[in-house]
């Protein structure tokens, strides 16, 4: 028997006899967590993204996913089937916080359960891996800060980009080496994406579907089979493309830029393809302006004539193009000085990046380290989005200002109560 496994055997021991003034907690338990032990992960919303997410927990040697929830049956059977049976299910996200027997939480609900499940799942001793954008609001992010700092729980964002090989690589090689020069021009791009224009097979409420508890933050409709089923068509879910894939790419920007807080923000765009009934804009273009003088750029469309997702950041040195599939920089060609092109430098992705973002987590669980995507660049990389988001919707160019930003950060205290340090 090795010694972390006995001291978590006698802690438990103790704990259920007693133990003087001991209660056994998801906060207690991780203050015994050792290098031999699993991490116990319970699962909210198994729907999707939920279910393909908790895929890879179940691979990790070093997790066991002991319990699931969701509101609709459908959802909660399906990953109850991938458990084997072993997980035990709930329909009331609380009560699986109330679990003993979880240490960690997988959050991949619709936006607006983001921060109030993850806040209450720190508040009960649990660590938490909580789905991309962070926050339904820029205001729940400083919330969100605070909260995590002060419970002193390790909360990873499902930005995966931060933990793929080949990203980190590039950052690494070519950033950090100063090979692209200054950055003048990030563009993203995100086209075709087919999981924005889901339709549901069913126009009455599925039997077993809670769908006020569905609803959760959101105001009070009747059901609608289409907000359901495709609820990141609806603004008052989320923000269509704008949060769900700019996100992923504005953070990966950020990363490499240095620079997490835009100054202004420019959005256009409309439902020009798509009348559905849908509120997100099927096509849409986002412009970012940052202090250290350079720009961001997002462009969607879901029309059958988009295709492709990356980005290309555009220096002063040269060019890196960069997806989930590998990257290329192709330095810069002076045909003044420069006789024949400089070779390129690329690489291919060797693995699935959610591979490496779940093991990541796992180890920061048991090591308590910072996470790749921690809840402050979780934050801003969402902020950058939402930022977008009130562009479009108030068809008009923001100004933000990133003292007030900073100051949020500042205000938050950790749990040991010394001062937390602005990125």
């Amino acid at each position: 028997m090795t010694e972390a496994i006995s001291s978590r055997r006698k802690f438990l021991a103790h704990s259920a006899q007693g133990g003087g003034a001991l209660a056994f907690t998801a906060a207690s338990w991780n203050n015994v967590l050792g290098a031999a032990d699993k991490v116990r992960l319970g699962v909210i919303g198994t729907g999707n993204r939920g279910g393909d997410v908790m895929s890879w927990f179940l691979k990790e040697p070093d997790c066991d996913v002991t319990a699931i929830c969701d509101v609709y049956d459908e959802n909660l059977n399906a990953a109850k089937t991938k458990t084997e049976g072993k997980a035990k299910a709930y329909t009331d996200y609380r009560a699986l916080l109330d679990d003993k027997n979880v240490d960690a939480v997988l959050i991949a609900t619709p936006d607006p359960w983001h921060v109030k499940m993850a806040t209450d799942a720190c508040k009960a001793g649990k660590d938490v891996y909580v789905e991309k954008p962070l926050t339904f609001t820029i205001e729940e992010g400083h919330e969100m800060i605070r909260v995590t700092k002060a419970t002193n729980r390790v909360v990873q964002v499902g930005l995966q980009q931060r933990s793929g090989e080949h990203y980190r690589e590039c950052k690494a090689e070519i950033i950090d080496k100063g090979k692209l020069g200054k950055l003048t021009i990030a563009r993203t791009w995100w086209h075709g994406n087919g999981y924005h224009l889901r339709v549901p097979k069913f126009k009455d409420k599925p039997a077993g579907l809670d769908w006020k508890a569905f609803l959760g933050p959101v105001k009070y409709r009747e059901f609608d089979a289409h907000q359901f089923y495709n609820w990141r068509a609806y603004l008052d879910f989320g923000g269509g493309q704008i949060t769900d894939l700019f996100t992923h790419w504005i953070d990966v920007v950020h990363w490499y830029a240095g620079e997490e807080i835009p100054i202004v923000a420019n959005a256009t765009g409309g439902v020009f393809n798509y009348k559905d009934g849908r509120t997100a804009p099927d096509t849409l273009a986002i412009q970012l302006e940052y202090p250290s003088q350079w720009i961001a750029t997002f462009e969607a469309t879901l029309a059958p004539g988009g295709r492709g997702a990356a980005i290309e950041f555009m220096g002063t040195e040269g060019n890196l193009y960069i997806d989930r599939a590998g990257y290329k920089f192709t330095p810069k060609f002076d045909r003044r000085t420069m006789t024949a092109q400089p070779p390129a430098i690329e690489r291919k992705a060797a693995r699935p990046l959610e591979q490496d973002h779940v093991h990541s987590f796992i180890e920061c669980v048991k090591s308590r380290a910072t996470p790749n995507s921690d809840v402050v660049s979780g934050h801003r990389s969402a902020l950058a989005s939402h930022l977008g988001k009130i562009a479009y919707m108030q068809k008009k160019r923001i100004v933000y200002d990133p003292a007030k930003e900073r100051e949020h950060v500042l205000a938050a205290k950790p749990a040991d109560n010394k001062t937390a340090q602005v990125k």
